[in-house]
């Protein structure tokens, strides 16, 4: 069973960055694939970004395209977002998940296709 962490959040002026950290505990984290998720008060999660366990595959939504990117790297167990040109609308708790037995390219988006959660953490873009 894989255990998530979440860290990086915090408070940034609009147009800030931050980096958000995954890390992965348990076995095998090179063969899940991965994703980012957000929730903000009153909304339902929404997906941001994924990324297949090869590595090779990236998906992000219309929203943050061009804004955030995901990586990850297998040595150390984490994955990774980094956020760019921060709006408040990007204001949420981001959440990373992970998914086992896909095969290695294949980029999931819904909720319902990961197995496990981190537990999330608060960002906040306020002038």
């Amino acid at each position: 069973q894989v255990q998530l962490v979440e860290s990086g959040g915090g408070l940034v002026q609009p147009g800030g960055s931050l980096r958000l950290s995954c890390a992965a505990s348990g076995p095998a984290f090179s063969n899940y694939a991965m994703g980012w998720f957000r929730q903000a008060p009153g909304k339902v999660r929404e997906f941001v970004a994924a990324m297949s366990w090869s590595g090779a595959n990236t998906y992000y939504s219309d929203s943050v395209g061009g804004r955030f990117t995901i990586s990850r790297d297998n040595a150390k167990n984490t994955v990774y977002l980094q956020l760019i040109s921060l709006k408040p609308e990007d204001t949420a708790v981001y959440y990373c998940a992970a998914a086992s037995g896909q095969a290695r390219d294949v980029i999931l988006v819904e909720v319902y296709d990961y197995d496990y959660w981190g537990q999330g953490t608060q960002v906040t873009v306020s002038s």
